[in-house]
């Protein structure tokens, strides 16, 4: 804080009516120790004794009145009187003292001032170092008024510092603080925190004295005038002029001075007009407040504000008038920041950590505009300060953008206007709202639970015999008998959980509200449940499940409403130990996700669980809405493990996934987590919890076919071991329903290749004739998905159907009679390559001409996949004899325009006489083959002809750095020309002919006569 060294000026003017100058001669002018007469209470004395009936009313008056009211109603206080008022007026608890030199009342935080986070460095701990070292010196109360000098002794890096501190005080309140080490910060310095606990923790030890306005009462003329005199002596530098000044002003007869009656006295206490607070520097806390919020989140800023924020709950907390005051300032600031109006100018929204601190502004007003001890004055006065931030255009809405902040608070307060711009941030349309219409968490439930809560162990119940002692904390007294805060805290925060309310606009409000909601439960999971909090569970469970529109978990649910997944687990596992029925009737209901569910017609309320929209033909936009959903997952999955063993109740949590879970993802993972849970390595597996993950995971099949999921694959791995699992019937069934589940490709390379492995034979202990049953059933499957997909199943199905004639030749057919049209030239030559394989060779030939038909390569696809499969086929064509290849040839020529594709295959039928390399032992005539004579006649005249066709091509977009690997292209043209009997002179006229039509391309046409002359 701000510590200034002059005294604030004196509160009223202190004179005494009725004042006889005889009476008061002689009495004593000196001071008396506080503890005075009754030194019992000021905490010296080791025997107890009983207070004194002055004792008892004077610390009754300290705490309550103000000192002027107790001069105006008694024209005469007896000194003793006077001096108990006093002692008992200074604050009797440390507590506050804590709370106004430390971040919290432990003292565990760091200083605003950047100190170090060491706790012996906080000011209230190195004030009670200082205390119990020795430091404080010169303690002096003068009525309300406490002074002393602190001394910090020296250390190696700084001097010995000796400070003057003052502090007033009132009604238990320190109302003014002053120091000499100029120390600036919001909170009291150690100096004062020092002097303050001497006065606590010493009172015997202080010398006290009436306020000096007494004293001067008691003093005659030429006392005072020495008193003056004296005064002056010792002070003469710094008081001289302000002497001379008064006393010119005092000798005045029209002087403004003489015209008000009485004197100001610093130490006299409170006038009645004085507003009773414990002393907070204004100007600090706005300069501290306005530095973090400049530094924009660095430097830990966002940390110390959140200080200050949890500053304010303790205030509150302890009902100190000063916790809203203070939060008054730090709104002020933040209105105020220069960064709100340059966000709104450039249209963008605040960061995250700004906008969290503007959530903990706005519920800490929620805290203060619903505190039922607050008057209804200072509600009104609040209601005019939140209208006037309601105006100012750069607050910022509560989605983060901008607008204003706060207005929705003033539907807490009288006079509110409802109609004043909704839906802002934080708790929107409180009080004379209905549930329907409100946003997020309605009420500030997380500080109330956390307030119970906290109160010590031995302020949480109280019991018929402690009522009737006097100390009691204040909430006690609405206590029923042995009821407890930590039931109260619990109860109340399972009713604002409970409580229907709309999801708000805007993906950071959304996600406030799972947040809250999360924080919330695990605060809650902190407390043991013990008999008494079961039996409040029960009675909000039954009244949540019959409590109409209010209530989140009624039959009356509307569209847009916060669903109630995580509350409902936390209810379902609290209450499954203790009564199941209840627990599973909170969960089931609560299961519900109304915004996915197509909307009833209006008026509509024939349906069990009614859905209703406020807005019709809008779908809000849920940007949380994928974490909803594993929300509604964890949920059915905690229902799941919880009813193993239990028919009905897997029966019925079954249904409930089916309605209500949209979502493919997650009924596959509750799929899985039901086969983990039925087949668990220590106990056999559970067949009923294995039925219903199956059923699961064939509506995750359904839900899936006809739409693209990246997991398909696994899902349908998956279904087909939950299927092996479950029995053999299993496995029959699926595949009998295939079409309604898998796709033709699944269902042949996975689902009936699966069913026929070894692997699946052996868990199954299957017999021969179980054997022969499944894989009839597979090869079933096999040949109707390949007339449905002969492209993508027909490679499948043969291999399936390998051991069974019939079924193997129908496939084939299936393959010829689709070949024409439905399959490419790769499936085909893939299927080719399989019969080969196999030992077909004749039908590999029979798919490879087939496959020859649907191909077409051009002059410049040297480089084709499908380069490998022509050769192949040439040389199964060749293998198998003349007839073959001769047949395979034309389709070759019509089908390939490639040159060097044409010449390799021309060299290599030239090599070999068909059917000698034939692995088939096919006869053959011996006598290699004729370049004259059809076949390969036809072959070699189509080869001379790509290579020319293909050298105009490449000649047209030539450039020089081609130049080399064209002539190389020529040179193997060349080869090619002279298998022909007259291929040297077709090839000379070739050349010649190049010569003439690009003699423009005069450095190529040389390099071409380089080479070929």
């Amino acid at each position: 804080m701000a510590e200034r060294v002059q005294q604030p000026p004196a509160k009223r003017l202190c004179c005494r009516p009725g004042y006889n100058t005889n009476c008061r001669q002689g009495q004593r002018a000196g001071g008396t120790l506080c503890g005075g007469s009754g030194t019992a209470q000021g905490g010296s004395s080791k025997t107890l004794s009983p207070e004194s009936l002055l004792d008892i009313s004077a610390r009754k008056v300290a705490e309550k009145w103000p000192f002027q009211r107790v001069e105006e109603r008694f024209e005469r206080i007896p000194e003793p009187v006077q001096r108990r008022i006093v002692y008992w007026s200074f604050p009797r608890s440390e507590r506050e003292i804590c709370m106004y030199s430390s971040f919290n009342t432990g003292g565990e935080e760091s200083g605003t001032s950047g100190e170090n986070s060491d706790e012996t460095r906080l000011p209230f701990r190195r004030g009670i170092a200082l205390l119990e070292s020795g430091c404080v010196d010169n303690v002096l109360q003068v009525g309300f008024h406490l002074s002393g000098t602190v001394t910090e002794l020296a250390t190696a890096s700084e001097p010995e510092l000796v400070c003057s501190v003052s502090v007033s005080f009132d009604r238990c309140k320190i109302t003014a603080v002053t120091c000499g080490c100029g120390n600036k910060d919001i909170f009291y310095c150690a100096h004062v925190v020092a002097l303050a606990l001497y006065r606590v923790r010493k009172p015997e030890q202080v010398k006290l004295h009436l306020p000096i306005s007494e004293t001067l009462f008691q003093m005659n003329r030429d006392q005072l005038q020495k008193f003056v005199q004296y005064l002056i002596t010792v002070h003469h530098t710094e008081v001289l002029p302000t002497a001379q000044k008064l006393a010119d002003e005092i000798l005045s007869t029209n002087s403004e001075i003489n015209q008000v009656h009485g004197a100001p006295d610093p130490t006299a206490g409170a006038s009645v007009d004085d507003e009773n607070c414990w002393h907070l520097d204004e100007e600090q806390v706005q300069e501290q407040v306005k530095l973090f919020l400049s530094q924009g989140g660095y430097h830990g800023s966002g940390k110390q504000l959140n200080l200050l924020f949890s500053k304010v709950r303790e205030m509150l907390k302890m009902r100190d008038s000063n916790g809203a005051r203070m939060l008054t300032l730090i709104t002020e600031q933040f209105m105020g920041d220069p960064r709100l109006a340059l966000w709104r100018q450039q249209g963008t929204t605040m960061t995250d950590k700004y906008r969290q601190l503007w959530d903990e502004l706005g519920a800490l007003w929620m805290c203060i505009v619903l505190n039922p001890h607050c008057k209804s004055e200072q509600k009104c006065v609040w209601l005019r300060q939140l209208r006037r931030w309601n105006s100012v255009d750069v607050c910022p809405w509560e989605d983060g953008n901008h607008g204003n902040e706060l207005p929705n608070l003033t539907h807490a307060l009288p006079h509110g206007n409802p109609g004043e711009k909704a839906q802002r941030h934080t708790h929107t349309h409180l009080t004379n709202t209905p549930p329907l219409f409100w946003k997020g968490f309605p009420l500030d439930v997380g500080t109330l639970l956390r307030g119970l809560a906290s109160i010590q162990p031995q302020e949480r119940s109280v019991s018929s015999t402690k009522r009737s002692e006097p100390h009691l904390f204040p909430a006690q007294r609405l206590l029923d008998d042995g009821q407890s805060f930590v039931a109260l805290a619990v109860e109340t925060a399972l009713i604002g959980l409970g409580q229907q309310r709309v999801m708000p606009d805007g993906l950071y409000a959304q996600e406030k509200v799972c947040r809250n909601e999360e924080q919330l439960l695990a605060k809650l999971q902190e407390v043991e449940l013990d008999d008494s909090l079961v039996k409040i569970f029960r009675k909000q469970a039954i009244f949540l499940l019959e409590a109409g529109p209010y209530s989140g978990l009624g039959e009356l649910l509307y569209r847009e409403s916060v669903p109630m997944h995580t509350f409902a687990k936390y209810l379902f596992t609290s209450l499954l130990p203790h009564d199941t029925e209840l627990a599973y009737k909170i969960a089931l209901r609560a299961m519900r996700l109304p915004v996915l569910e197509s909307m009833a017609p209006s008026g509509d309320l024939s349906r069990p669980h009614h859905i209703v929209s406020m807005v019709p033909n809008r779908y809000p936009r849920w940007f949380t809405l994928s974490h909803i959903e594993s929300q509604q997952c964890e949920l059915a999955s905690t229902m799941l493990t919880a009813a193993k063993g239990d028919g009905r109740k897997l029966e019925t949590v079954l249904e409930s996934i089916q309605k209500n879970i949209h979502s493919s993802s997650h009924i596959f993972k509750l799929a899985q987590d039901a086969f983990k849970i039925a087949t668990l390595m220590d106990s056999l597996p559970d067949i009923t919890l294995l039925k219903v993950s199956l059923e699961l995971g064939l509506q995750v099949m359904r839900m899936t076919l006809s739409t693209l999921n990246w997991r398909r694959r696994e899902m349908v791995r998956w279904l087909v071991t939950c299927a092996t699992e479950v029995g053999v019937y299993a496995l029959d069934s699926i595949m009998q329903s295939w079409f309604t589940l898998f796709t033709p490709t699944e269902a042949t390379s996975i689902v009936a290749t699966t069913v026929m492995s070894n692997t699946t034979i052996v868990r199954l202990h299957l017999d021969c004739h179980q054997q022969e049953n499944l894989a009839s059933s597979a090869r079933t499957l096999a040949l109707q998905c390949t007339m449905k997909d002969p492209q993508n199943c027909a490679l499948s199905a043969l291999t399936l159907c390998e051991k069974d004639h019939i079924a193997f030749e129908t496939a084939y057919q299936i393959v010829l009679d689709a070949a024409v049209t439905g399959m490419s030239y790769t499936q085909l030559f893939t299927i080719a390559r399989y019969m080969e394989h196999r030992g077909y060779p004749m039908r590999a030939y029979k798919l490879a001409t087939l496959a020859m038909a649907h191909l077409n390569l051009s002059y410049n696809q040297d480089t084709h996949p499908a380069i490998n499969d022509v050769l192949w086929a040439c040389a199964l064509s060749h293998s198998l004899g003349k007839n073959e290849l001769t047949a395979v040839i034309p389709l070759v020529v019509k089908s390939v325009k490639c040159a060097t594709v044409l010449s390799d295959i021309l060299r290599r039928c030239t090599l070999t006489t068909p059917g000698m390399v034939a692995l088939h032992s096919r006869r053959n005539s011996g006598k290699l083959m004729s370049l004259d004579k059809a076949p390969l006649r036809q072959l070699l005249d189509a080869t001379i002809g790509a290579y020319i066709n293909t050298t105009h091509s490449r000649l047209t977009h030539i450039s020089p750095r081609h130049y080399s690997e064209f002539i190389e292209f020529l040179s193997k043209a060349r080869e090619t020309f002279l298998m022909a009997q007259d291929g040297h002179i077709q090839f000379t006229q070739f050349i010649d002919n190049l010569k003439q039509i690009y003699k423009g391309k005069k450095k190529l046409m040389m390099l071409v006569r380089e080479r070929f002359g």
